[in-house]
This record gives C-alpha cells, structure tokens and sequence, in this order.
C-alpha cells in the first residue's frame, strides 16, 4: 500500500498529465512535464511503483564496463574529485554510460547502504524508458545539464532523492555518458541545488575536454577561450583538425558557437578563422585570434600533432636530479618552509609532493591536494576555507570544513597555484603569515598547522610581472624552488616503465610483462603529456595485451607512430570490410557481432586488432 505522500505525488502526477491542456502552467519545469508525459503516455509506466531500478547482471555489467573502458579511466578522476566536493553533504557522485547504465561510483561507507537501496548503486539502469523522469533520463533526453528534484520524478520510489546530472559528449558530438551526483535528502527548495549542479556540470566539461585532448593528439588542435588566464587550464572550446584543414572534432561548447556563429558546423578549419592569422599561432605562447568575418576576438594556444622523436638511450638509474631535489626540499619542509614545485603538465609534480611528505617530519599526519585550476573560481574560496551552516543559499545545514582545516597538522598540496583568484591568494598569504583560517559566515577564526607544498606549470614570475600573481605570495612560496626535468630528459625512464608496470600489474591482479620492442618505442616515445602520460599508456596496454605480455601492437596508435600506408592497405581488406559491416549493424557490441560472424568474441577482439579497426571505447 502506498504512503500518504506517494499516493499525493501519484494523484498530482495523473492530474497535471490528464489535464494538461487546461492548466496555464504546470507546476513543474516543462522539462520535467514534458518527460512525466512521455513516461505515461509513451513508456506506459506506474508512477505508483515502489520498484527500484534494473540492476545489470554480472556478465553484461563487465561487458558494459569493458566497452567503456577507455571513457571510464579517464573520467575517474574527475569522479573521484567531484564526490570529494560534495561528499560531506551526503551525496554520492554516479558515471553512467549512454544508455543511462551505471558503470562508475563514488560513495561514502556511511551512507552505502541507503544509497544502494535507493537505486544509487553500481549497474543501475536509469533510462526513461524503465524509470520514468530521473536526473540521468533527463538529460538522456534533453542532453543538457538538469536537476531533478525530490518531486520532479515521476516514480513515487524516487521522489525524497534529488539529482542534478550533466552530459558528456564525444568529440564527434555524440554522447559518451552522463555524470551524476545524487543525494537521499535535501531541503525542499530546488534552488539548494543550484550549486552542486553547476560542479557537475564543470566536472562533466573536464571530462569532455580531457576524451578531446587524448582522442585528438594526432591532429592540429585549438584550445580557446575569451579569458587568456584560462586558455590552460579551462578552454572553452576545442576543435580539431587534420593536416588538409578538415575539422575532425570539437568540443561541445565549439559545436554550439559555430552553429551560432555561422549557422552550421564548417567543414574547413579555414572557414572559421583566417589561415594566415592562424598560421601565425604557436604553442610556445597565448595568443589572439578573431573570428573570420565575425567579431569577437579569443585567446587561443595551437597544439601541433604529436611527432616521433629519436630514441633516448636508456638509463635504469633513478634521475639523480630528482633525488637530489626531494632530499633539498625534505630539509626545508622541515624547517615549516614552503616548497614551490615546477614542471611540465604531468611531470610527477603531486607525486614529488607527496614523496616529500612521506618523507618529512609529518609523514604521518594528512596530506591534502587541491587543484586550483579544476576548482571554479566562485568555489575555491568555500573549498579551501570551508563555511557554517547558512553562510549563502545553497550551503549545507551542516556546514563544511575547508581543505585548509583538514590539513591541520600536516601538509596542504596547492597544485596550479598560479591560477588561484587574486583575493584568495591575499587570503592565504594571511593564513601563512598568522596561522588562522575564517570560514565563510563564521564570527571567529581558527587556528591552523599547516605546511604548504605549491606547484605549477606556469612561471610565475611572469604572473607577477602582468599583475596576475601577488609578488609578496610569490616571495613567500619560493623559498625552495624545484623544477623536475619532463620525462622526455630524464634518465630513468626504464625505472619509470618498470615500476609504473609493476604498479598497474598488482591492481589489476595480474602479472604483465613487455616485449622488447613495445619497451624500444616506449623508451624513444618523445612523452609530451609526460609521466601522466605514461601510466595512461601503460593501463591501456595491460588491458588491450594478451598472453601477458604488452606488445608493439598494444600500445597506442600515437605512441606507435603507424604510417598511414598501413591504415590504407587494412581500408582495402575485404575481411575488415565484413567484419566492419557486422559490427556497425550490431552497433559496436562485440557479442551479437561475434554470433552473426559465427566466431567467438574473442576471435572478434583478435581480428579487430589485426585488421587496425577503432572500436569505440576500445582504442584512444
């Protein structure tokens, strides 16, 4: 029997439904109404059902799992970054793919339980087919960023939670999954949720850009935005394209401005800006671009296809530099100095930081890591310094203890220092000076213990110099200045393989070797995306390799550097063309187009990688 309350959702439900045509407004955004509609109307649902969701089973949820693997590794880390945002308030943080299946999560032991009861659990499907109005079916349908509150569902066994979701597209503009947090209470006001929904929205963008940048190393590729200061660390829009000029991706954001700009997507990277003003773009500096034949003007960086690079000879010796380094800065750490790291992007500048607290006086005390420029701008400050209860709309009942409070007694880890706002570095310059953190709302200060390790990939004397960094800060933070040689100089890159390897083995489970000629290229490999890089490649590659054994052919087509004779000659195969046919009428699921080719699904696997076919999900 149904609950008060369930049975009132029901009844509302039916009557705006019923009589919708009568109403001057229905109570709810038309987005949710439109959806209550179709889920009645169209998919014939219950909004009575206390169901919960279709739980995949084991078999189909690896499956599901396998096909995605490529998105899901890297999506993890924004996954694991948004729930640490929103973790304190109870919420859990969900990775679907595009059929609304839940392949990744992120919750708190404590509220595990309720939350798998409620649904929110690895391998629940949220389609609005099977569930109704929920937060990952609305945006399946709409494919734009939404909250789904409380009553806003159409099943009454959803309607205490609240969702607010994001999509995440391709860069071909299709949609790769959606990115979820959910909460199994929350105050009744939808405009709590203005917040936690624009976090996912920003973490389903990081996600976004990051599938470009890896999807698209092999071509030309323009990273924008109106703010040079973000060009880095935010671009708003991407976009790709191949060496005759022919646009090959965009990002979400660049798809909506071109058609908005010139009413359709180009073909020619040459139809939206000047070729002579883009010609004169590089990748060593920020620059300004105009549109062709529009105004508006953005701050752009042009990054040129990866190319293959002489071979370094190897050296099994740990890199001496970065030895000598750590053991300078454990010294100074110690003497509750600040440390500024330097380096390239995915250099090892946080795992230095954290050697260097495993190492010094408070190993055994928190470390704590905060990426500046992965937080917004209008949240850095309540993330860093925390707030009480009602400080602003939208805050937790419960308020939240800042990053810097839970350093307390430990070591606080600034990475992208460089993009922290102006007022907020002359609020940490004052919280190193004087030793106390204010909360945002709250009447007294706090005192705190903390040393402080910053990096950066920027120069920030040049920061100072534009008036983008305050120079006391920056005097403050350099006391120890360490700058780690991009892995392309170093010269334990054998070292780095091995470990890297051992260390990716004992996770998966299984014992993994490399073959001379995969380690040859790997050693060779030029690296622009540095260690990062490498531990990518080298996931990858474990996952792909059969026999234990990683192979030239397992390791990714940039770092393998294929000749496009070869794609040519695969292109020409009557074989690969048959197998291609069988796998797009199956809709790239390796199982019905195994059975329909009357082959195994590992037979299937062997010959895609033979014949050189890109499987979505299965090849960056």
């Amino acid at each position: 029997m149904l609950a008060a309350n369930s049975r009132e959702h029901v009844d509302c439900v039916s009557r705006v439904v019923r009589n919708a045509e009568r109403l001057p407004q229905a109570p709810v955004p038309s987005l949710i109404f439109d959806s209550w509609r179709r889920s009645m109307e169209q998919h014939h649902l219950d909004p009575g059902s206390l169901q919960g969701p279709r739980i995949l089973t084991e078999p189909l949820l690896k499956e599901c799992r396998e096909r995605a693997e490529l998105f899901m590794r890297i999506a993890s880390e924004q996954v694991s970054q948004l729930h640490h945002r929103v973790r304190h308030a109870d919420y859990c943080v969900m990775l679907t793919d595009a059929q609304g299946q839940t392949i990744d999560h992120r919750v708190d032991a404590a509220i595990r339980s309720d939350c798998r009861k409620a649904g929110l659990y690895l391998g629940t499907c949220w389609s609005e087919a099977e569930e109704g109005t929920c937060g990952v079916a609305t945006v399946l349908t709409s494919q734009a960023a939404v909250t789904v509150h409380k009553r806003d569902h159409f099943r009454a066994a959803f309607i205490n939670l609240t969702c607010s979701a994001a999509p995440i597209f391709d860069p071909q503009g299709n949609l790769l999954g959606v990115m979820d947090a959910s909460a199994l209470q929350s105050p009744d006001d939808r405009r709590s949720q203005h917040l936690v929904r624009q976090m996912v929205a920003q973490s389903a963008q990081a996600i976004e850009n990051a599938f470009f940048m890896h999807s698209a190393a092999r071509h030309w590729v323009l990273q924008a935005h109106s703010t040079p200061g973000y060009v880095d660390s935010q671009p708003d829009l991407l976009l790709a394209w191949d060496q005759d000029g022919r646009l090959q991706a965009l990002n979400s954001k660049a798809r909506q401005a071109l058609r908005r700009r010139f009413g359709q997507v180009p073909v020619h990277i040459g139809e939206v800006f000047d070729l002579d003003a883009l010609r004169a773009v590089t990748d060593q500096s920020v620059q300004q671009l105009q549109w062709r034949g529009e105004a508006g003007v953005l701050h752009v960086r042009l990054n040129t296809p990866q190319r293959q690079p002489a071979r370094v000879a190897p050296n099994p010796q740990v890199d001496p530099r970065v030895e000598e380094h750590l053991r300078l800065a454990v010294r100074v750490k110690d003497r509750n100095l600040p440390v500024l790291v330097q380096g390239e992007t995915g250099a090892g500048k946080e795992v230095f930081a954290r050697q260097l607290h495993a190492r010094s006086a408070r190993r055994d005390a928190p470390f704590v890591a905060v990426n500046c420029a992965a937080i917004p701008e209008n949240l850095i400050e309540s993330e860093l310094f925390g707030y009480v209860a009602g400080a602003f709309t939208g805050a937790s009942s419960k308020g939240m203890t800042g990053l810097l409070q839970q350093a307390h007694g430990g070591t606080l880890f600034l990475d992208e220092i460089g993009d922290m706002p102006l007022a907020l570095q002359t609020r940490l310059l004052r919280v190193m000076a004087e030793g106390e953190v204010a909360p945002l709302g709250a009447a007294k200060t706090r005192a705190v213990d903390i040393q402080v390790i910053c990096a950066s990939h920027r120069d920030l004397a040049s920061l100072v110099s534009e008036g983008r960094f305050r120079e006391d800060l920056y005097f403050r933070l350099g006391c120890a200045r360490v700058t780690l040689p991009p892995l392309r100089e170093r010269t334990d890159k054998l070292a780095l393989i091995n470990r890297l390897l051992e260390q990716e083995a004992r996770s998966s489970g299984v014992t993994v070797g490399i073959g001379q000629a995969a380690l040859e290229r790997l050693l060779g490999y030029a690296w622009p995306g540095n260690v990062r890089q490498l531990r990518h490649v080298l996931a990858y590659a474990c996952a792909v390799c059969d026999g234990g054994t990683i192979q030239l052919a397992d390791l990714p087509l940039e770092v393998r550097g294929e000749r496009l004779e070869v794609e040519v000659e695969h292109s020409m195969s009557p074989e690969r063309q048959v197998l291609l046919d069988a796998l797009v009428r199956h809709r790239w699921k390796p199982l019905p187009a195994a059975q329909a080719l009357g082959i195994s699904r590992a037979t299937l696997y062997r010959r895609v990688k033979q014949l050189g076919i890109d499987m979505p999900g299965k090849h960056p």
